[in-house]
């Protein structure tokens, strides 16, 4: 385990391989550095370096009182990119780190070599904020393992349910034991409920790709696209699977990622 002190907090982080170029992975709501566990061989047998570290409220980092914010969680997405000594990146995040992607994007374009938004919009709308106001009503009657096997439902697909039983029950064991305490769920929480980009993403300029599981109804595709729309130039591609394809289909999910970072690396 490694600790950056940054923005007043520690965050826990990893940072492997020794490629010549760096990808920076942000994790999803009440996600982990372990979010990445089915890419990280794929991408480091590609031949890059890759960092991943555990959002304010999460893991092994810091978790004080929130809300927190896409904007506040960017900067230190920023904060420890720049205690490391990384530049000229390729940047992606998945579900709510999409979200602080974008802001990472609009904020500190100069870092980046790439961008990829994976499974999230520029701004909830009134299906997924009612969503989410359900789950910060539970949270704090059952707890946040019995809110996160209510995700789970609605993040993989019923293929996935039939066809992949002891992979669902690892997942199903993951969710019932995690620790995160309400407090920082509900502070992560805040991030999805309020982010919003929509009228700034057609200032992002980085080489950006949309990326969405094509069954993804807990972030609805339609979300997903209206953020390719909004930005000039920028790529469209769907993968296999829903909400959670980064881990119910990770070859293709993997694939599609790399091959647009290589159209834009050094």
């Amino acid at each position: 385990m490694a600790l950056a002190a940054v923005n007043g907090i520690e965050l826990n982080y990893r940072l492997e391989g020794d490629g010549a170029e760096t990808i920076v992975l942000i994790n999803g709501l009440a996600d982990d550095l372990e979010t990445w566990a089915l890419q990280m061989d794929d991408f480091l047998a590609a031949g890059y370096r890759v960092l991943r570290f555990d959002n304010r409220g999460i893991g092994a980092s810091s978790a004080p009182a929130g809300p927190y914010s896409s904007a506040m969680l960017a900067a230190d997405a920023k904060a420890l990119v720049d205690s490391l000594g990384v530049r000229d990146f390729h940047l992606m995040g998945v579900s709510m780190g999409g979200m602080i992607a974008q802001e990472y994007a609009l904020r500190y374009p100069g870092d980046l070599r790439s961008v990829t938004f994976g499974c999230t919009y520029a701004a909830p709308g009134p299906f997924c904020s009612r969503m989410f106001a359900m789950w910060a009503e539970l949270a704090p009657v059952f707890g946040v393992p019995f809110v996160m096997r209510d995700v789970t439902l609605w993040a993989f697909t019923v293929p996935f349910f039939e066809q992949r039983p002891d992979e669902l029950a690892e997942f199903e064991t993951a969710m019932r034991y995690m620790a995160q305490p309400v407090h920082a769920y509900l502070a992560q929480l805040a991030v999805i409920q309020e982010h919003d980009t929509t009228t700034r993403l057609g200032q992002i300029a980085v080489p950006t790709l949309v990326l969405a599981g094509d069954e993804d109804i807990l972030i609805p595709v339609s979300l997903s696209r209206r953020i390719h729309e909004a930005i000039g130039g920028s790529e469209w591609a769907t993968t296999k699977g829903g909400h959670a394809c980064c881990w119910e289909h990770p070859a293709e999910f993997n694939q599609t990622f790399l091959d647009f970072v290589r159209r834009h690396g050094g």
